[in-house]
């Protein structure tokens, strides 16, 4: 696991990262930010390896106070093993932003006051980058196992931009949401074009939105999925 030096609150960090080529089953490679502590934020790329042939699942998520279950997952429709490619997450008092060479893929907007929807706000995050085995869940839920053979797995990453607000606590959690939100949230707006782009990606290439998942739920959807994330 690697851990940027920094720590802050809102910004965008940015890295560039070629997957595992063949067999990378069980394997998950990440890119994300998270906070310290059990009660931890954190927004999540995650890469989930598949047999030779098959495609990554690109797997998105956003805790808040140690509270998940707010998966996207998209099937990647480029060759992520094949050169490096970028990935940026973009998270601001008014929403989350992910981003896969400059093409928004999916929004997460912040709803807590309005709605009671818990968002990260508060807690000091770093960005990490790591990869690591999981053929318990990774792969088709677990029905295809890590080929060890097929070992080492090595993905490579290639620098991080940090474009943030530098914080440990404090009073200077204050500072960073009137820095990154200090203008209100209809200047953070995705232009149209941006909305066209992400438009495509969702209607093509996801392949899974907790947002229907009712017999997961029980049918009691989250208050956000009701609402407008763009």
């Amino acid at each position: 696991m690697i851990r940027s030096k920094r720590q802050f609150v809102y910004g965008a960090v940015s890295t560039s990262v070629q997957l595992v080529p063949g067999n990378s089953a069980g394997t998950v490679t990440t890119f994300y930010t998270s906070s310290l502590g059990d009660n931890h934020d954190e927004i999540d790329f995650e890469f989930l390896g598949n047999e030779t042939g098959q495609p990554y699942t690109i797997h998105t998520n956003v805790y808040a106070n140690g509270v998940g279950d707010k998966e996207m997952q998209f099937k990647p429709w480029f060759d992520p093993t094949d050169g490096y490619h970028n990935y940026t997450i973009s998270w601001t008092p008014c929403r989350i932003v992910w981003y896969i060479d400059g093409t928004p893929i999916r929004v997460f907007r912040n709803y807590e006051r309005s709605n009671g929807v818990p968002f990260p706000t508060w807690q000091p995050m770093f960005a990490y980058s790591s990869i690591w085995a999981a053929e318990d869940w990774a792969t088709q839920k677990g029905r295809v196992k890590t080929d060890w053979s097929k070992a080492p797995f090595v993905a490579n990453y290639h620098g991080i931009d940090l474009d943030v607000c530098e914080c440990y606590g404090g009073d200077c959690v204050y500072g960073c949401a009137a820095a990154f939100g200090g203008q209100g949230c209809g200047g953070q707006q995705l232009t149209g074009a941006e909305m066209g782009q992400m438009q495509w990606v969702q209607d093509n290439f996801r392949i899974y939105d907790y947002c229907v998942d009712y017999e997961r739920f029980n049918g009691q959807m989250a208050p956000e999925c009701s609402l407008p994330q763009y």
